[in-house]
This record gives C-alpha cells, structure tokens and sequence, in this order.
C-alpha cells in the first residue's frame, strides 16, 4: 500500500529514514513531501531521502503560522490527489493532517510531546506514543486508535549510529578542547518561554569566559544565527563559538561532544539515547518523556540561571564506542502499529475522485 509521509521538521528526517526502509522491505510504496524550512531538505538530501518540495516556515507570528498553514495544506492538494495514499503518516505534521481530515484520508501521528496545541482539524486519527505517554492528555480523541512503543522515538535511529571523526577536522575541533553542543530554544514556536533564553544566554556567557571550551551552536535557521551574532558578538571571539556552515549529522557531533546544552526536546534526547551527559534548558512545559528521562538520571533539567552554574558541569568525558544494537524494539514496534493501522484503516482511506471532482470529504475524526 502507498504511505505519504510528510516531513515537518529537521529532526523527522533521520527519524523516518528506518522507518522508510523497512516499510519497503514489507512491501509498501513510500512517496515523501519535506517543507522547506530549518535544515530538512538539505538533511533529506544528504540522507538520500528524495522528496517533493512543499510550502515554507512564515515564523513566530500568530496571524502569519495560521495563514502559512492553510496556504501548505493547498500546496499539497495536488501531490495527494495524484499520488492517492492509502494513509498519511508524519510526526506532527499540521499542514499534512489538516489537508486529509479535510478530504477523508486516514492519518497517523507519531507524537512524542503531549502540549503541542492541537485545535479539532488538527488532530489526528490515530496516534502512536512511547508507552509513557498513553496515561497523559493526547490529541486523537478515541483512546482505542492509540497505540505504544517502548523507548523514546530517538531510540528508532540512535542504535545504527557509526561515529565519524572527519566531522571535527570539518569544524576545526580539537581533541585537547571540552566541546559543548548547544541549540537555542526554538523561540519562533507557539510553545516558547522566555525563561529559556535567560538560560541559555547564562550558559553561553560562563561558556564563553571558561579557558579550554569551545562550543558548536546549532540555530534553527539562518534568522536566528544573525540574531544570536548581533546580540552577542563577544561570544563569537577568537572562533570561541563555531556555526557549522552546512547541515551535519546530529547524532555524529552530539557523540564528538563533552556536554550537551539544548533548549529543543530531540537533541536532548537524542543524546539521553546515546548516554551523554545532557542538560535541558527548555522552559515550556515539561512532557512525560522528559520527566521519566530526568527520574532515570538521563536528563538533567535546568530552571534556573543558578542550576547553570551549579549543575552543568564542564568537563571531558571518555569518548568509548556506542553499542550498537542489533535491532530497534522502537523501530520494530512503530512498524508494526502503521502496518496494523494500514489493514484496519488504509483501503478506505485513499482519497477518489469521480469526473474530476472530489467524491467524498469527511472529517478523520468522526
């Protein structure tokens, strides 16, 4: 059966990569749309990934994400009715899961933060989660079309990773230095706290003043880079900050890093999957994942401008070879669910059309 997966964000893209792979290998026709926004068509590219370019990022504003939505949801009318898919798959994708409520398609998110804001045409009508999420409020409105897996979603792709020194030669890295990866809080989302850039910029100024640093700060995009520069030149001095000029692979520099400093919730993760030290200073609210990651010791939260200094510890760590494992109980698990959803779900699913005109538009979720 054919599978549309909309890629949304820089982080669906190695994320969906094993999931592709083995949805082919059991049969299926995957066809991919990435919007063009942060690093996920360079990522996608680089990954091999080949998509169809639709729609952009139209920022923070309110006014301007809502116009921006309806206006990708449109861009994507043509690709649906001409590939038709039998399901929509994404990891919250709004523009995706909008356009196949609108036209009776099937969707299913994955989901892995449970305060996403998710108004009626917007939800999706089924839902996979990590298994410590299913007791929290989710999106899809029948407890029945969830589904769990064990781990977090990092754990889908973090097990194949194979570390790669050329990457540090890449940025001018050396092997003497303590390296902190950093990314900003994702201030253009609907979630953001301002707390989150009092952190961040406490984190960066101690970063800046300690001898023998450096860090590699990862923006959003280009806009926020130039802001951050403007902001804070003196950070910048004597190549004490470094900005990778292209996108690079996440979990490849996260495992070259000493510390992980991060405002978004994947990168935090994906370090907690590869057992680095991992400081959170995301100020939104805390989701389930995080929470149980912190009560195992693999998250450390930050709160204050004071837990900057006191619980952030710079130092070197002993950089021994992951263990990867043989197979991805997270990745099978994910599988599994799409393809049970597919039998119960899909057939009915694809979208037909009759003399040129759309025959049936239904809400997903009724």
């Amino acid at each position: 059966m054919k599978i549309w997966i909309d890629l949304d964000n820089t982080p669906h893209v190695p994320f969906f990569k094993p999931i592709i792979r083995e949805l082919e290998n059991r049969g299926h026709q995957v066809v991919l749309t990435a919007r063009d926004a942060f690093q996920v068509c360079e990522l996608a590219d680089r990954m091999g990934l080949a998509c169809t370019r639709v729609g952009r990022h139209y920022g923070k504003n309110r006014l301007m994400k809502l116009s921006g939505l309806g206006l990708r949801s449109l861009q994507l009318l043509p690709f649906l009715l001409r590939e038709k898919p039998a399901l929509g798959l994404s990891h919250g994708s709004r523009a995706q899961i909008l356009l196949s409520n609108m036209m009776g398609l099937p969707t299913v998110m994955i989901m892995d933060y449970e305060h996403a804001q998710t108004p009626l045409m917007l939800r999706p009508r089924w839902e996979i989660v990590p298994e410590v999420m299913f007791n929290e409020s989710l999106h899809c409105r029948k407890r029945e079309r969830i589904r769990t897996y064990r781990g977090i979603k990092e754990d889908v792709y973090a097990p194949e990773f194979k570390p790669d020194r050329m990457l540090l030669e890449e940025l001018g890295l050396k092997g003497d230095e303590i390296i902190a990866t950093v990314r900003p809080p994702a201030n253009e989302a609907h979630y953001h706290n301002p707390e989150s850039d009092i952190l961040f910029k406490e984190f960066m100024n101690r970063l800046s003043q300690t001898p023998g640093t450096r860090a590699v700060l990862l923006p959003r995009n280009k806009n926020q880079e130039a802001q951050i520069r403007t902001a804070a030149p003196q950070w910048f001095e004597n190549g004490k900050v470094v900005v990778p000029k292209r996108a690079v692979d996440g979990l490849n520099l996260l495992w070259h890093s000493d510390v992980v400093v991060s405002g978004g919730g994947t990168m935090n993760r994906e370090a907690a999957a590869l057992g680095l030290p991992v400081y959170s200073i995301f100020r939104g609210k805390s989701g389930a994942v995080d929470r149980q990651l912190a009560k195992e010791g693999r998250l450390v939260l930050i709160e204050t401008p004071a837990d900057v200094h006191a619980k952030i510890k710079l130092a070197r760590r002993a950089k021994e070879p992951p263990r990867n494992s043989a197979r991805s109980t997270a990745l099978e698990e994910i599988v599994q669910h799409v393809q049970e959803i597919l039998k119960l779900d899909g057939r009915n699913g694809a979208v037909s059309l009759t003399n040129g005109r759309i025959r049936d538009v239904v809400l997903a979720n009724k």
